[in-house]
C-alpha cells in the first residue's frame, strides 16, 4: 500500500471527525466542554472509555508484548478490573456527592488550596508526558510507514497532527470527544477481528482451531506464581494493576472527566463495571492476536529477529508490508490513528480542564464569557506544548517497547496522588498544607533510590509496577510526619 493511499486514508478519517465536531460543539459553552451538560448516556461514555483506555500502547504494544513476556500483562489487567470497581464503589460516589467538575476540588476541600494545586500539577505532569508518550509511539511508526517516504520531517508531522486535534476538540471539548471516542474504538476493534481473520484465513484455521493454537501455544502461560523474585510474579502485577487502575484511572481527571458527564451515580456506576469487563475481553484478544502474528510470521518464514523486528514493530510489519493484504493494511493504519488520538484528543481536554479550573480558579474569578476566552487560550497552549514535548521525545527515547515505561512512569507521578487521596478518605488528621509539595516531590526521589538498592547490592529481586505502591506508602508517611496535632 502506497504512503499516498495511507495519506488520503488519514485524511477521510480527520473529515469524519470535523464532522462529528460541527455537530456536537456547536453550544460552545464551557458547561459543554468541561462536562457535556452532564447529559452522556453512560453505554457511550463505556464504550469510548475502551479505545480511550486502549490507546496507541494497547494497539501495537501488547500483541508485541507476547514475544518475550507471554500473556504475563493478563495478569495486571485483572488487577485493573478490581481496581475499577474500587473505582465504581469508592471514589465515583465522592467525585457525584460533591458535584465536581475537576477532581482534585476535593483535595481543597480536604486539606487546602496547596494540596489541591499540587495534586492538579502531580496529573498536569503525568497526563502530559503519558499521553504524549502514547501519541510519540503511533506518531513514530506512521512517520517509517508514510511521512519519511513522503519527504516530511517529523516536526512538521506532529505539528500538523496536534493542530488537528485542537481543531476539532476547540468548541464541544470533552461532549465531542465521547462520540470521537466511540468511532475510534470501533476502529480499533474491526482492526483487531479483520487482522485476526486474514491471518486464520492466511493459516486455514477455523474459529476452533484459532483458539486451540492460541491456548497451546508456548507464549500463552498467563500465571507466574514461581519467582517471587521476578518482575512478572502474579501478585506483584495483580496488586500493582489494582492501584494503577486506581492511580491511572479513578485519580485522572482525564478518565473520570468522561465518567462525570453521566447524569446520575447509578448509571456512572453502570458504565464503570461494564467497562472493567470489557477492557479485560479486548486486552485478551490483542494477546491473542500477538500469539496468531508470531504464527504468520513461522509459516510463511519471515526470520523476525534476522531482521531485528521485535516488540512494538511486529503488528505494523506484519500488517503493512507482508502479503496479508490490503484490507489488513488499510485496518490496521486505521486502527492506528483511531488508538492515537483517541487517547491524545480527551488528554489535551482534560489538561485544558485541569489547567483551567484548578490552577487559574477560573470558575471562581471570572464572568461566563471571560471563562470561555480563557479556556480556549489554555487550551492552545496544550496544544504548542504537546508538540515540544513529542519533539523531545523524538530527541531520547530509544526504547523500541514502550509500554513498560508508561506503567513505571506512572508510578512516579501518580504514586503521590494516590497517597493523598488514601490519606484524605482515610484518615480524619489534618495537615500542614504548605508542606505537601515537599512531601510529593521526596516521595519519587526515595522510590527511585529503593528501586535502585537491589540493583547495586546484586539481589535476585526486581522490582516491577509495584513501585507504584512503594510511591504511595511513602507518600502517606510523609503526610503522618507532617500532620497537624489535635486541638
Amino acid at each position: 500500500m502506497s504512503s499516498t493511499f495511507i495519506l488520503l486514508l488519514i485524511v477521510a478519517y480527520f473529515g469524519v471527525l470535523f464532522l462529528i465536531s460541527y455537530f456536537t460543539g456547536k453550544g460552545d459553552s464551557n458547561e459543554d466542554f468541561f462536562r457535556a451538560s452532564k447529559s452522556a448516556p453512560w453505554y457511550l461514555v463505556a464504550f469510548g472509555m475502551v479505545g480511550a483506555s486502549l490507546s496507541g500502547i494497547t494497539f501495537i504494544s501488547v500483541p508485541g508484548w507476547v514475544e518475550t513476556k507471554s500473556f504475563s500483562y493478563l495478569q495486571m489487567v485483572m488487577g485493573f478490573v478490581v481496581g475499577y470497581f474500587i473505582i465504581a464503589r469508592v471514589l465515583l460516589p465522592l467525585y457525584y456527592k460533591m458535584n465536581l467538575t475537576s477532581i482534585y476540588t476535593y483535595l481543597e476541600e480536604r486539606f487546602g488550596e496547596t494540596s489541591h494545586k499540587t495534586g492538579a500539577i502531580l496529573f498536569l505532569v503525568a497526563r502530559i508526558a503519558g499521553a504524549s508518550l502514547r501519541l510519540f509511539l503511533v506518531a513514530t511508526v506512521l512517520q517509517l510507514l508514510i511521512f519519511d517516504e513522503l519527504g516530511v520531517h517529523f516536526i512538521l508531522t506532529v505539528t500538523i497532527t496536534i493542530l488537528l486535534i485542537w481543531v476539532y476538540t476547540f468548541k464541544g471539548g470533552i461532549k465531542t470527544i465521547i462520540w470521537t471516542d466511540t468511532l475510534q474504538t470501533s476502529f480499533m476493534l474491526i482492526a483487531l477481528a479483520i487482522s485476526a481473520y486474514l491471518i486464520a484465513t492466511n493459516l486455514n484455521l477455523s474459529f476452533g482451531q484459532v483458539i486451540s493454537t492460541v491456548k497451546e501455544s508456548e507464549y500463552s502461560q498467563i500465571f507466574f506464581f514461581e519467582d517471587y523474585n521476578a518482575g512478572n510474579y502474579f501478585w506483584k502485577q495483580f496488586l500493582a494493576g489494582i492501584f494503577i487502575a486506581i492511580s491511572m484511572t479513578g485519580l485522572d481527571q482525564g478518565m473520570m472527566q468522561k465518567n462525570l458527564t453521566v447524569s446520575t451515580l447509578k448509571d456512572s456506576q453502570k458504565n464503570m463495571y461494564w467497562f472493567s469487563i470489557s477492557l479485560l475481553l479486548v486486552n485478551l484478544l490483542f494477546l491473542g492476536l500477538g500469539v496468531m502474528l508470531l504464527e504468520y510470521a513461522k509459516h510463511n518464514n519471515i526470520d523476525l529477529e534476522a531482521m531485528n523486528i521485535k516488540g512494538d514493530a511486529i503488528f505494523p510489519h506484519i500488517a503493512v508490508k507482508t502479503q496479508l493484504g490490503l484490507a489488513a493494511a488499510i485496518f490496521f493504519v486505521l486502527g492506528l490513528i483511531a488508538a492515537a488520538y483517541s487517547s491524545a484528543d480527551s488528554s489535551m481536554t482534560a489538561i485544558t480542564t485541569s489547567f483551567s479550573i484548578d490552577i487559574l480558579g477560573i470558575d471562581k474569578k471570572y464572568s461566563k464569557e471571560k471563562q470561555k476566552s480563557i479556556r480556549k487560550m489554555v487550551h492552545i497552549g496544550i496544544s504548542i506544548l504537546f508538540v515540544f514535548v513529542l519533539i523531545f521525545y523524538n530527541k531520547v527515547i530509544t526504547d523500541k517497547s514502550i509500554i513498560d515505561s508508561i506503567f513505571k512512569f506512572a508510578g512516579y507521578t501518580y504514586g503521590p496522588l494516590l497517597g493523598l487521596f488514601i490519606f484524605g478518605l482515610y484518615t480524619k488528621n489534618q495537615i500542614k498544607d504548605k508542606w505537601v509539595p515537599f512531601v510529593v516531590i521526596l516521595s519519587p526521589i526515595l522510590t527511585y533510590l529503593i528501586s535502585i538498592v537491589p540493583q547495586k547490592l546484586e539481589w535476585k529481586y526486581q522490582f516491577s509496577f509495584e513501585l507504584l505502591l512503594v510511591n504511595a506508602a511513602l507518600t502517606i508517611i510523609g503526610l503522618l510526619l507532617i500532620k497537624k496535632k489535635k486541638s
